[in-house]
């Protein structure tokens, strides 16, 4: 026999590759018939997309991830391109024993969670059904393996049960934002079930109830968030003692009272929003304590006092908004130039004092200030072009003058998107002159206001070389002269407010051709999101502020009330297809009311009110369906209101002072003479009605009648009948007498 002698080198080699084979054979493991079985039946009851699990094992389909002995451990199916799955979940999951994750998220599934459920997954550790069509209440438990719940936007209702935490002792994360869960917040999630706990949130719910204490328990708790509920009372004390707390996000609900000075414990705070409450007294005194603070969102609260100098201290804030509460105190006296990283603070509509804080000037991040509705009273300086990334300027009623100086200097700020002043300038003349804006100077200004300046002269015509103009805001001034025609160029420009002015003359047609009016196409194309910070606007002297977190909901409007404008209102104006609002009341309009505005099928607000119009209201006009407020009176307008339920539905003070109008829902009815139009159509059709039931009435009675007087034999026969027909009356007659 011969020896081969084998190199040890290749020995070892060959042991390598033989351990590497076993290696990759042993984790190629094979799938248990009762997990495919499973797994199929969740298959079935898909109504779409088809899952391509058509191999043997199933440890190798999309999503599926097995243990060595071939079990289930992970069914991962969140929706990405190409998979949204559609149909119920339950019960074909129960028998996957050995789940440790579920995540179905972000698909169109539906079904309720019920409590024998999770009686079979004892090692599910994180559950993900966000973004689904799931509803009912939630299950009596959940398995005390699980980590992390997650059941954010879906349909679940009801309340909470408390003994929904009472095995999941190592849950730390639990969300169901966005259902329309009621009743009471588990605040007492830490004091004999979670101590784990790291997040809970509760946002966009209609959790109806005081929030309980119990959150101070949670000793690792960073992030409490429900906002967007019911929510009232005060904030529980035992919520400073959660000191690794980083987010509290509890905005819009009816929460009151003080802000405890006991919030300087929680000095891991990062975000802290409250914003739109009814939270009132003073900020701490040490607020600038909680140095890692970067979000600071209490506006729209009723906080009053001055602001603690030590808030200043507070290095790492990115935006600090406490507008619409009761602060005072001079500004001047506060030294800003420490936040080096802020990038947005508004302080709109306080009770601040003194001159505009040169401070400011050092935020050199600063992208959004507004300073607005306060008692201010200062002038912009060149400082301000330091700020290289403002975008967002809005010092409304700050007693600004001088015009002139003021645009010369902000034309420098190439970034500067959206510029409000109204309220300022009071009677000054607005310069009108071609130089006023350099090539560079406002050629990224998408909102534009100088609302009630009272301003004089005629419309300056460097506006025209704003082409990025979106919304431009001039009412409430003493502007002369003529509506210009260059004001229809305007690539950009959906919303024009040129409102209580002095301008006359005739409408230009050119204003009838605005591209974001006219084209859907071209509204599509146009970038409403580069706001700041919302955008308030009054619609009208004494309503309400509206408010607007992107342009993309502000209407297209075009406001030109309470001027001199003459002439007929153009046909033109039917090519404003995207138009929402139309307001011409209180002008010198005249003519008809043009019969195409029914083109207008957007249109939500007509005011064509206080103006010389004459003729009929075009019976065209019933097929503005999305119509809901409509004035056109105080003119002269005569004949019927077209008959519909939509201008029937309007008040009577949407059609008076017309005297020659008539039909409902004025009192006046309309003579036959008047007759509204859409009578006069149905005339003829009522007309042959009516003939052919006369014809009829004499074709048939001549059928009847005829052969009974030319022929002796049938009418001997029919009166014989009617004999017989009396004999028998009269001895039923006699029977039951």
């Amino acid at each position: 026999m011969q020896v081969v002698n084998i190199p040890y080198h290749q020995m070892a080699r060959g042991l390598l590759f033989v351990l590497l084979l076993s290696s990759i054979m042993s984790t190629n493991y094979a799938c248990n018939e009762t997990q495919r079985s499973s797994l199929l039946s969740f298959a079935v009851t898909l109504s779409s997309p088809s899952l391509n699990w058509t191999s043997i094992d199933c440890c190798h389909w999309e999503g599926i991830t097995c243990d060595h002995d071939g079990w289930v451990t992970d069914l991962d199916l969140p929706s990405r391109s190409g998979l949204n799955l559609k149909g119920g979940i339950f019960p074909s999951l129960e028998n996957l024993t050995h789940l440790s994750l579920l995540n179905l998220s972000h698909n169109s599934l539906y079904g309720s969670l019920e409590s024998r459920f999770f009686l079979s997954l004892n090692c599910l550790e994180i559950l993900d059904l966000s973004y689904n069509r799931l509803f009912g209440e939630l299950p009596l438990f959940i398995p005390s393996s699980t980590r992390m719940v997650d059941l954010s936007s879906n349909n679940f209702h009801g309340a909470i049960p408390s003994s929904f935490f009472r095995r999941a002792s190592n849950l730390t994360s639990f969300n169901v934002r966005n259902n329309t869960f009621s009743g009471s917040i588990p605040s007492s999630i830490c004091l004999h079930s979670s101590p784990l706990i790291r997040l809970l949130d509760f946002s966009i719910n209609k959790f109806n109830s005081s929030i309980s204490g119990g959150l101070g328990k949670c000793s690792k708790l960073q992030v409490f968030r429900a906002g967007y509920n019911r929510l009232s009372g005060p904030l529980p004390e035992d919520i400073y003692n959660a000191t690794t707390l980083e987010e509290i996000s509890l905005p819009s609900n009816a929460l009151h009272g003080d802000i405890s000075d006991e919030i300087v414990n929680l000095t891991n705070l990062t975000i802290l929003e409250l914003y739109v409450n009814q939270f009132s007294g003073m900020l701490p005194m040490n607020m600038g304590k909680l140095s890692k603070l970067k979000l600071i969102l209490l506006h729209f609260n009723n906080l009053t006092g001055s602001l603690p100098p030590s808030l200043l201290n507070c290095t790492n804030l990115r935006e600090l908004n406490l507008g619409f509460n009761h602060f005072v105190g001079k500004l001047s006296m506060l030294d800003f130039s420490k936040l080096s990283r802020l990038t947005k603070l508004d302080f709109m509509s306080n009770q601040f004092t003194g001159v505009f804080p040169t401070s400011l000037y050092s935020c050199k991040s600063l992208k959004a200030l507004r300073l607005s509705l306060n008692d201010l009273d200062g002038q912009i300086q060149p400082e301000i072009l330091s700020l290289k990334s403002l975008s967002f300027l809005s010092l409304s009623r700050s007693r600004l003058s001088n015009i002139t100086r003021v645009l010369n200097i902000l034309m420098g700020c190439k970034s500067l998107k959206v510029l409000i002043l109204s309220n300022n300038f009071i009677g000054e003349e607005m310069p009108n002159g071609d130089g006023i804006v350099g090539v560079d100077g406002f050629q990224n200004i998408g909102i534009l206001s100088f609302r009630g300046c009272q301003l004089i002269g005629p419309l300056p015509v460097w506006l025209s070389k704003i082409k990025k103009l979106e919304v431009l805001d001039l009412s409430s001034n003493r502007f002369t002269g003529s509506v210009p025609t260059w004001l229809g160029n305007f690539p950009s420009l959906f919303h024009i407010n040129l409102g209580n002015n002095r301008i006359s003359g005739e409408l230009p047609k050119q204003l009838c051709k605005l591209p974001m009016l006219v084209s859907e196409q071209t509204a599509a194309q146009v970038d409403h999101t580069y706001l700041q910070l919302p955008f308030f606007t009054k619609p009208a002297s004494g309503a309400d502020f509206l408010q607007y977190s992107s342009l993309s909901f502000f209407p297209q409007a075009i406001y030109l009330y309470e001027n001199s404008i003459n002439g007929n209102i153009p046909t033109e104006i039917s090519q404003l297809v995207l138009l929402r609002t139309l307001d011409l009341g209180s002008n010198n309009f005249s003519g008809n009311i043009p019969d195409k505005m029914s083109n207008l099928k957007k249109l939500e607000t007509m005011d064509l009110s206080m103006n010389h119009l004459s003729g009929e209201i075009p019976s065209s006009l019933i097929s503005l369906n999305f119509l809901s407020f409509l004035n056109v009176s105080y003119n002269n307008l005569e004949g019927p209101i077209p008959k519909s339920t939509q201008l029937q539905g309007f008040d009577v003070s949407a059609f008076e002072g017309n005297p020659k109008l008539c039909g409902a829902p004025l009192r006046k009815e309309c003579p036959l003479m008047h007759r509204n139009s859409q009578d006069m159509k149905n005339e003829p059709q009522l007309s042959w009605v009516r003939t052919s039931v006369v014809l009829g009435f004499i074709v048939g009675l001549g059928g009847f009648c005829g052969p009974l007087m030319l022929k002796k034999t049938w009418r001997d026969a029919y009166f014989q009948f009617l004999n017989n027909v009396q004999d028998r009356l009269c001895a039923m007659r006699k029977v039951r007498a």
